[in-house]
């Protein structure tokens, strides 16, 4: 059972910065992603990455947020700058297969952007 554990959040004020960290515990997956949900939405794809550093960004975050992985780490990291209020949100890490996911979701980590 793949485990997959979140971390980084917190509460920042507009402008700045955090860095997620996703640690997966068993396999190495080829693609993972980062995923978050707002209240009362749905969750939304942030950032995927595969093992050889090729990466997906949603227009929503481009140019603000860099996704990154250490494959020997089994590690996933979300470079969030310039963050805005619209940000706020549960991040979630996944490995994204077909219409599904390798693993089940874990706890996610909250990003909370206000002033």
């Amino acid at each position: 059972q793949v485990q997959l554990v979140e971390s980084g959040g917190g509460l920042v004020q507009p402008g700045g910065s955090l860095r997620l960290s996703c640690a997966a515990s068993g396999n190495v997956f080829n693609v993972m992603g980062w995923y978050r949900q707002a209240p009362g939405k749905e969750r939304e794809l942030v950032a995927t990455i595969t093992i050889l550093g090729g990466t997906n960004i949603a227009d929503s975050v481009k140019g603000r947020f860099t996704i990154s992985r250490h494959n020997a780490k089994n590690t996933v990291y979300l470079q969030m700058n310039s963050l805005k209020p619209e940000d706020t949100a549960v991040y979630y890490c996944n490995a994204p297969a077909g219409r599904g996911f390798l693993s089940s979701w874990g706890q996610g980590t909250q990003v909370t952007v206000s002033s």
